[in-house]
């Protein structure tokens, strides 16, 4: 299992920490950001390959800004593969 940290970029969230276990996503925690939502949305991906979550969340965009705290999911996800 690894442990991966990343930081995500032009969000409210501030680190979003999870591990990758043989491609299957596990234990995703936000810090900041909308904690109701982000605890939902680790909760929805928990068990998920990482390559279905990339593909359902990248390109999600909060407000305008290009990204979101699901797209910055993604990413973080795309780096650590």
């Amino acid at each position: 299992m690894k442990k991966c940290s990343y930081k995500p970029k032009g969000v409210c969230s501030r680190q979003i920490d999870f591990e990758i276990d043989d491609g299957i996503v596990r234990n995703v925690r936000f810090t900041g950001g909308c904690n109701g939502n982000l605890q939902g949305i680790g909760r929805l991906v928990e068990g998920m390959k990482a390559d279905e979550v990339i593909q359902k969340l990248e390109g999600v965009n909060c407000n305008g800004k290009g990204t979101s705290c699901p797209d910055q999911l993604a990413q973080a996800l795309k780096a650590y593969k």
